[in-house]
């Protein structure tokens, strides 16, 4: 309480100080006015007595009628006026010291006042960085602790940031062990999914050779589905775990985009769909090869299967020194407005959801470039059709 105290007083310092020198200024200008006031007049009615001598007692009597004027008798007087005199005429040849004491009175408490608030928003910046520098670190996860001499007006502030960043630890933690928790539940989900389905296809194989018919294509292709389901929780689980393998190396955005368009050349045929991928140069990033290239597969069949046959799927690409920038859209009808804020979410289908998808593909789209850290974003053109845009940032 007593520092608390000691911190207002220090505070207010500079501003008594300047109301201080305020009012001796004032009072030094007033004193100095009355003064040379009391001079000339002194001076003036010398000159009227050795003029005429006789006169005394009617000046004298002058004298107290004057000091019986009010301030608002005073005010506006130009009797002297019609004598052909003038307001310059009078009070020339003023002493500097008359001005010079009270200016230097004056500008002594304002320097006074500048140096007390000078060193107060010195001590405030000070104070503000340290903390700043504390959330930094917090955030860059160095953490550590901020010492503090004595108490001061951001004492409470600074607690309630340790409180804070406590509880966002806590619940950080918690909700790490909890991700943990799911990834390895996920896992296990899907190694335990990987036998029967391993089983499930030799068996079809048999099946085939003693009694092949359409049963057995429609079997297979649910074991497919099953397949990609399974592979799809392995790399979710791997994901959600920190353990997915990410190479740094330089990729391509030209070269990247048409390996995806390759891995899909098969299925565009079947469905009448061409990819447009225009050569805008060199353009690179920090990232893995093989990762992206499978981000972008199911960002190439999500609009495969919402164009329509004969229709094209566009690319285009740009860079700049924050981020490189790829957009894909198709010729489609777009995303449905209920759809849009789902889109990346896992297992997630749509209204408008084609083919036999499970739901993740976009999911893992996004996973994959936030790995790299990059973001992934969907919106409908104006023009018809669905967008989807990635940035991925070099730092």
């Amino acid at each position: 309480m007593r520092e608390g105290r000691t911190q207002k007083i220090l505070l207010l310092l500079p501003f008594a100080v300047l109301l201080t020198g305020t009012l001796l200024t004032l009072t030094l200008f007033l004193r100095a006015y009355r003064q040379t006031a009391f001079e000339h007049t002194s001076a003036l009615c010398e000159i009227i007595l050795e003029n005429t001598p006789e006169a005394e007692p009617q000046l004298l009597e002058a004298l107290k009628d004057y000091h019986a004027l009010t301030e608002q008798e005073l005010k506006g007087n130009s009797y002297l006026g019609k004598y052909g005199y003038r307001m310059d005429d009078f009070c020339k040849g003023f002493p500097p010291d008359i001005f010079l004491f009270p200016l230097l009175s004056f500008l002594a408490s304002a320097c006074a006042f500048a140096f007390g608030i000078l060193l107060f928003r010195r001590k405030n910046r000070r104070r503000i960085a340290d903390l700043t520098g504390y959330l930094e670190r917090v955030n860059t996860g160095t953490g550590g602790t901020l010492v503090q001499a004595r108490e001061d007006e951001y004492s409470h502030l600074q607690d309630e940031i340790y409180k804070t960043v406590t509880t966002l630890y806590q619940t950080r933690e918690a909700a790490v062990a909890a991700k943990k928790n799911f990834a390895e539940n996920l896992a296990n989900i899907a190694h335990q999914l990987k036998t029967p389905i391993t089983a499930s296809f030799l068996s079809l194989q048999l099946l085939k050779q003693e009694r092949p018919g359409t049963y057995a294509a429609q079997i297979g292709r649910q074991l497919e589905r099953l397949s990609r389901l399974e592979e799809s929780l392995l790399t979710l689980s791997r994901i959600d775990a920190g353990a997915l393998p990410l190479k740094q190396e330089k990729v391509d955005l030209y070269t990247v985009l048409n390996l995806a368009a390759d891995n899909l050349d098969d299925l565009l045929r079947k469905n009448h769909i061409s990819v447009e991928i225009p050569e805008n140069g060199c353009i690179e990033f920090s990232g893995d090869l093989e990762w992206t290239m499978e981000a972008l597969i199911n960002l190439f069949k999500n609009c495969m299967e919402h164009s329509r046959p004969g229709g094209t799927v566009h690319c285009d690409y740009a860079g700049n020194p924050l981020y490189v920038q790829i957009r894909i859209w198709d010729e489609g009808a777009g995303f449905d407005t209920e759809d849009l804020p789902h889109l990346f979410e896992r297992f997630y289908r749509g209204r408008g959801a084609a083919g036999d998808g499970i739901g993740i593909g976009l999911a893992l789209a996004r996973s994959i470039f936030e790995l790299q850290n990059g973001i992934l974003s969907a919106y409908n053109l104006q023009n018809g059709g669905a967008c989807f845009e990635i940035r991925i940032y070099s730092h």
